[in-house]
């Protein structure tokens, strides 16, 4: 039994970034008291920022998320903010990957060291920079995860620092900021939330608090994507609440088999993490046989495509490639399948689950 940390505060509703000002009066003491933004490149056109009560002592940098966080890219933004003042608070401002990166970047900044050095569970000592999520996506959980995952591609992994320091102290929800999502990629990102308590609820670390919060998050993504207007202004909101929870709920579990798949291509093909649950979870009939088909009724309720063939036809070295990448997250695998799971998801096994996307 551990103790497990929470966002501290949240504000949630439409129109709720009017009201980060008054967020920002706890770190920010004087005009010389500096706020950098992350903010996911998609923005740059300016119309976002224009809404931020920016300061001429703050600085805004855009994270080019094509693809996902990088343990290099990390280090590069710190290295860029150590040269001056340490900042006051590091607000994140976009999706997942926006909001990891500002998760770490505020940590290595009171913590010095690169990000790989804290890639793993509790290694993280010390409270990082005051931090505010906002997120334009809901699903992926980042806004409440105790985690922020990057690529290492020196240690060929997919890793987080899971930390309680790594948490956000405040949140922005305004599911207004989801409005303009294009269709397939709200079906992607909301189905994370979906897969994450389909995995922790199957999973061997059962906690009461864990369970309550995945059933109430499944029971919004359900009445969500089983819906026939996927993005109303009710189902918008309805998916931030659930991403929070859902985030939440891994914070006190693990997720299972699908994420670990999903790692595998991400490293071997750089396919966005969401995307690639969804590759994955369209093949967990063996696994998760009735949240499969009920994944195939709501991918196809709303017209949602996935690419089909990526794993077919591939070298020897690519499918070894992605079983190390799978293999690797034993944390999450012991959850699915117990500590025996290498005589289950075997070379040829795995194998042949890629080759079926």
């Amino acid at each position: 039994m551990r103790l497990t940390k929470t966002v501290g505060q949240y504000l949630l509703g439409p129109g709720a970034l009017a009201s980060l000002p008054d967020l920002l009066t706890e770190p920010v003491r004087s005009s010389q008291d500096r706020v950098v933004y992350l903010i996911d490149h998609v923005f740059r056109d300016g119309g976002l920022i224009a809404r931020l009560p920016v300061t001429p002592a703050d600085l805004v940098l855009y994270v080019d998320t094509t693809d996902e966080p990088t343990t290099e890219g990390i280090d590069a933004i710190t290295a860029g903010l150590r040269d001056g003042p340490l900042p006051v608070a590091v607000i994140g401002i976009g999706g997942g990957a926006t909001l990891d990166s500002a998760k770490a970047v505020s940590n290595l900044l009171t913590n010095g060291g690169a990000a790989a050095d804290y890639q793993g569970w509790d290694l993280v000592p010390r409270p990082g920079v005051f931090k505010i999520g906002i997120p334009t996506l809901s699903g992926t959980g980042a806004e409440a995860s105790r985690t922020c995952v990057m690529m290492n591609h020196a240690r060929q992994l997919k890793l987080g620092m899971n930390s309680d320091h790594t948490v956000f102290d405040r949140l922005v929800l305004d599911p207004d900021l989801t409005a303009t999502v294009p269709a397939d990629q709200y079906f992607f990102t909301g189905m994370d939330t979906y897969i994450h308590c389909v995995e922790s609820l199957a999973g061997r670390y059962r906690h009461l608090m864990a369970d309550s919060f995945s059933r109430q998050a499944l029971d919004l993504t359900r009445e969500i994507f089983l819906s026939e207007d996927m993005q109303s202004a009710g189902n918008r909101e309805k998916l931030m609440v659930a991403s929070f929870l859902g985030g939440s709920a891994i914070g006190n579990s693990y997720v299972g088999l699908v994420h670990p798949f999903s790692a595998g291509l991400s490293m071997v093909f750089h396919i966005h993490h969401c995307l690639g649950n969804c590759l994955v979870m369209n093949v967990m009939e063996d696994f998760y046989p009735r949240e499969t088909a009920e994944f195939h009724r709501m991918r196809d309720l709303h017209g949602i495509r996935l690419p089909r063939g990526l794993c077919r036809n591939l070298s020897d070295a690519q499918y070894r490639a992605l079983f190390e990448a799978t293999i690797i997250h034993t944390k999450p695998l012991i959850n699915a399948l117990g500590d025996d799971f290498r005589s289950i998801l075997t070379l040829d096994t795995v194998t042949g689950i890629f080759q079926r996307i």
